[in-house]
């Protein structure tokens, strides 16, 4: 991989990275505030951050965040000993993008879908919001992707 190369794909991870932002801001403010996708989408999708942001990876995040919430609190209340109304919003969202990528992005290795949870936990949660965030996206990780998983030592 050359130089050029690696830029580019360091560009790429962080528009991803920023997508994943954006998409956990629009999916905050939808269970604040609730209100039709497309309004969030497009109240977001015209902040000024998003012009750096992958912009069809966000409404992607966006679209199967809400299209499938139910879904995914069904599996929190598997993974988790916290019944999902009872969650955070910011944890709510968080989960919410971590579950759809494990579940829906085999090309994203599962150890980076932890990592860019953790990482906005950290940066948008509770002080100790990435120790459950860990935990439950690592209960996910290890039923829906055990070949994966057993690759990686602990």
């Amino acid at each position: 991989m050359t130089t050029s190369d690696r830029r580019v794909a360091a560009t790429g991870r962080r528009a991803r990275s920023l997508a994943r932002r954006l998409a956990l801001q629009a999916l905050y403010r939808i269970q604040i505030n609730p209100g039709p996708f497309t309004e969030a989408h497009q109240e977001f999708d015209q902040d000024p951050e998003a012009e750096r942001v992958d912009r069809d990876y966000f409404r992607e995040l966006l679209s199967a965040a809400i299209g499938r919430r139910e879904e995914f609190d069904q599996a929190i209340g598997r993974f988790s000993e916290i019944a999902p109304p009872a969650l955070d919003p910011i944890e709510h969202a968080v989960l919410w993008l971590g579950l759809y990528e494990l579940q829906s992005r085999p090309d994203l290795p599962y150890r980076v879908v932890l990592a860019e949870a953790l990482e906005l936990s950290k940066r948008f949660g509770a002080t100790d919001a990435h120790k459950f965030i860990n935990a439950v996206l690592d209960r996910a990780a290890r039923e829906w992707r055990p070949l994966e998983y057993a690759q990686v030592p602990p």
